[in-house]
């Protein structure tokens, strides 16, 4: 680890599941000052966040005091009432951190949280996370995700470049970065969701063996990305529920489209519901067709 020179930044983070917590361990590895709050948290985010060797601060006035930015990484469905619930910390903060929205939305709702957080006196950045949290080994550099970010403040990121992360600037406009945001997420998770739903009805007809077959013939490649990103999203799909629906708001008059990613939300959340439950038909239904 990197010794924390004294004009190291501060960065507080809420929400400690596997992408926070590894901007985090990137952002503390690199020689930043890294913060985070566990109330309400899992074990298994205790443990994540020990091992990431974050600070941590019992309430949220304590977790913003003197910090340079705070990074709201939630689920999609949280990124507002998170917004809400840090009204009054931001409103009794001397010093404010920049605001920095990292969660999947539409730029109807980041622009409704930042309307929130207006009467705090903070500055807003909107910003999308493309790709997988960032491993520990800093010489994976490449692995790093992007962070893509608007408004009038975004080019304040570019100092955290020189702490491990990949920031991209896309204009001043709040709602662009999470624009990009839904248009990378409704093509990648998208896919998925077809894959995943054609992988069902595939296995229920017994046509599982050859439509694999057909795929490796004809369409290696998309047999190869759904090989990669459908077992990746079992574990994730409850999360995607809400992503799905910000997609579809974010289509808005495109009826039709807006119609498609309330169906891909749907799927999730029956995937999520066969998981939680434990029956594991409809997840072999998915997998067959990933099968040699």
């Amino acid at each position: 680890m990197q010794e924390v020179a004294s004009s190291a930044p501060t960065i507080a983070i809420v929400g400690t599941g596997e992408m926070g917590t590894g901007i985090g361990r990137r952002l503390h590895a690199s020689g930043a000052i890294v913060r985070t709050s566990l109330q309400g948290r899992s074990a298994a985010s205790r443990l994540r966040v020990e091992q990431a060797g974050l600070e941590v601060r019992n309430d949220y006035r304590d977790l913003i005091d003197q910090a340079d930015f705070l990074f709201s990484i939630v689920p999609p469905g949280q990124a507002l009432a998170a917004a809400k619930m840090l009204v009054g910390p931001l409103q009794q903060a001397s010093e404010k951190p920049v605001y920095v929205e990292c969660n999947a939305v539409s730029p109807r709702t980041v622009n409704e949280v930042a309307r929130v957080l207006g009467e705090t006196g903070c500055r807003f950045i909107d910003a999308g996370i493309i790709g997988g949290p960032p491993p520990a080994d800093l010489e994976k550099m490449s692995d790093t995700p992007k962070i893509y970010a608007s408004g009038e403040s975004a080019s304040s990121l570019y100092s955290l470049s020189r702490y491990g992360l990949n920031i991209k600037v896309i204009d001043a406009k709040i709602g662009s970065a999470s624009a990009f945001k839904m248009c990378y997420a409704g093509l990648a998770k998208g896919l998925t969701a077809i894959g995943s739903v054609i992988s069902q009805a595939a296995a229920r007809n017994d046509l599982a063996a050859l439509l694999h077959d057909e795929l490796t013939a004809s369409q290696p490649e998309l047999l190869r990305i759904l090989s990669r990103r459908i077992p990746d999203m079992l574990p994730k799909a409850y999360r995607w529920v809400a992503e799905m629906e910000e997609i579809a708001d974010f289509l808005g008059r495109d009826t039709a489209g807006a119609l498609m990613f309330n169906g891909a939300a749907q799927i999730y959340s029956s995937i999520e519901g066969q998981r939680a439950s434990d029956s594991q038909v409809c997840i072999a239904q998915i997998l067959a067709i990933l099968s040699d």
